[in-house]
Formats: structure tokens, sequence, C-alpha cells
């Protein structure tokens, strides 16, 4: 799936704790890369002979009738996203979320987007329109005009327990349209650096499988409510050059609903902004340009009239600290950044 980059974002003022400013340099790069009750043992009976006549036990659960109902009470709500970006057609998945046709998705799948519409499981096609979105959040809110014949139940991401079921529900590539898979939860909390200088944090990881085209689509649990919406997958590491199966990634539903109810309020989530354009430095950025700092934030422009500039923030000067949190690998600028509020 591709990453790209685009923001609705309220320019508000922060004057954070920015502590250490120093150092001025002449360029810099940014470098990234259940329920599961058994019922009563059946007993069937096989002939593989006409002489001999055997029985074999063969033990039932709910588990498979438990996903059945999960699947029929969320898959009406799921729907597939096309739209075109420079011409060329892109698709994803999202969910109805309420009874006024708004439909929430990843950011990475409407972004830049010319046309946006919906599919509906019964094929048919609704012009949809994007209400607001957010990038660091990687999540949309789109709005169909039409009927749907079921809202998402939203559950709650912070009972998830790593091997719980979950399944996934989604249109892989754009043509198998509410396809369903099943897996278990991984792991919660994960971290993922998106490699445009910012982590996504608190991601549950499935084994259920996610391809391009399921992404903003639902992950749910047996109960038929959707915990979380699925964003990523990770093929492999550059590093080893292995490749990976199985390592899919969803944003838990309670972060998605906070940041969707305060879209749906004001047409955007307001995040603390400087003002300033900036680059990371990692160690390997300071060997290769002699910086003073391991890690920190190199400001390459100070936009006027911004809280950075109001501040006495200057061209070439490094941010390593943000309050009392140390700018280093786990740490970003933006996510360090992110934890004050605007105006704060």
């Amino acid at each position: 799936m591709s990453t790209r980059t685009f923001l609705y974002i309220l320019i508000l003022g922060i004057i954070a704790g920015i502590s250490a400013l120093i150092g001025t340099v002449a360029g810099g790069v940014f470098v990234i890369s259940y329920l599961q009750s058994a019922e009563p043992t059946q007993t069937v009976d096989i002939l593989p002979s006409p002489t001999q006549q055997v029985s074999i036990d063969i033990p039932s659960t709910t588990t498979e009738s438990t996903i059945t109902r999960a699947v029929e009470k969320v898959g009406p709500s799921v729907v597939t996203v096309i739209g075109e970006v420079s011409g060329r057609p892109i698709s994803g998945s999202g969910f109805v979320i309420s009874s006024q046709g708004y439909i929430l998705t990843n950011n990475h799948v409407v972004e830049d987007t010319s046309r946006v519409a919906v599919v509906r499981a019964d094929g048919t096609e609704l012009a949809a329109d994007i209400v607001g979105t957010d990038m660091y959040a990687d999540l949309a809110i789109l709005q169909a005009q039409g009927e749907f014949p079921a809202v998402a139940v939203l559950g709650n991401s912070d009972t998830l327990k790593p091997g719980e079921t979950v399944i996934t529900i989604g249109s892989p590539l754009g043509d198998f349209v509410n396809t369903v898979t099943v897996g278990v939860i991984s792991a919660t909390g994960r971290m993922l650096d998106t490699g445009n200088g910012f982590l996504m944090e608190d991601l549950i990881q499935t084994d259920a499988a996610i391809n391009q085209g399921n992404s903003g689509g639902p992950l749910i649990n047996l109960a038929g409510e959707v915990v979380g919406i699925n964003t990523l997958v990770v093929r492999g590491s550059r590093l080893s050059n292995t490749i990976a199966e199985g390592l899919g990634f969803a944003i838990p539903i309670n972060t998605a609903r906070f940041v969707a109810e305060q879209i749906l309020e004001k047409g955007y989530f307001a995040r603390p902004h400087l003002g300033i354009r900036w680059q990371s430095i990692t160690p390997r950025v300071a060997r290769a340009y002699n910086l003073p700092v391991q890690w920190g934030t190199y400001i390459s422009d100070v936009f006027p009239g911004s809280p950075a500039a109001m501040s006495g923030i200057k061209e070439g000067d490094i941010i390593t600290k943000i309050g009392d949190i140390a700018l280093d690998q786990d740490h970003t600028y933006i996510n360090t950044l992110f934890t004050h509020e605007p105006g704060e």
C-alpha cells in the first residue's frame, strides 16, 4: 500500500518547553526506512469395508457459528472505497459508523483523490465526500448519500488480549468484495516507523490476512464489534532481506473513535503545530553531516508569525528536547509534540 502525504490540520500555536536549541549547519537530510466452548461430541459412522464398521469421534465447537454470526452482523456495513488519483484508480475498504452515511477508512486510501465513491456489498455505488482526515492517525471520514443496510457497532479495543480471535472484512485488490479472514491478536501496543518522520503508536498486531485493498476495513471481535481499522502489513525487513508473513497491523478503534468524533464536530482533528520545516537527525545523519547531537530535529525553515518564530527559534537550530522529553528513536519530534495540547 502506498504512503502519501496530506494533512487537514488546524495551525494552532503551541509554545512547548523547547530546550537545548543549538548549532547551525549548512545542510541536512531526512533518512528513514472463544469463546470456544465445546459442544457434546458427535459420533459419525464410517463404513470402510462391507464387513467392518468403525466409528470415530469428531469434536465440534461453537467457534465457526460465532464467526459466522459476527460476519453477518458487520458485513452489511462494510464498503469498498474507490476513487482516482491523477487518473489512476485506487481502492480500499471502509465501514459505516452512523445512519447519516458517515464512513470510517484510512487517510492513505483517499488522499489526493479527485473523486471518491463507495460500493455497498450488494454492488450499489454511491458518491461520497471527504468530511475530514488526519494524516498522523491515518484516518478519514467520508459521507455517502444513500441508504445502508447496517451500521457497525464499535467495541472497546482496550480490552483486547493476545490470542483472542479476530476477523477482518474488506476488499483485497479492490475486486474480492467483503472477503473474510480470521486470525488472532498477536500483540497490542506495537509501534512502527512510517518513514515520514513519525511513528504510528499503539497498533494492534494480527495474523489475520491483510492485503492491499483491505486498508480501512474493520477488524472485529467474535461479538461482531469493530475493535480496529486495518491499515498496513509488514512484508519483510530491508536490513536482513527476509520475508515476513502474518504481520498485519490495525489502528485501535478507541483511537479512531476519538479522532472521528472531533472530525465530525469540527471537520478536522486539531494538533499542536510550531510552524517549522524540519528534518530528523539520526546517528547516521549526524555522522554524515558532523552534527553535534545523535538525535534531534534540524530546523530548515521557520514560518513568519508562527509560534516558533515568536519564541525565537531560527533556521539552523536543533531541537533536542520538547518539555522534559529528549528526542530519540522512540520519541520523535512529531509524536513528542503531539503529547501537548494546542495553545499549551
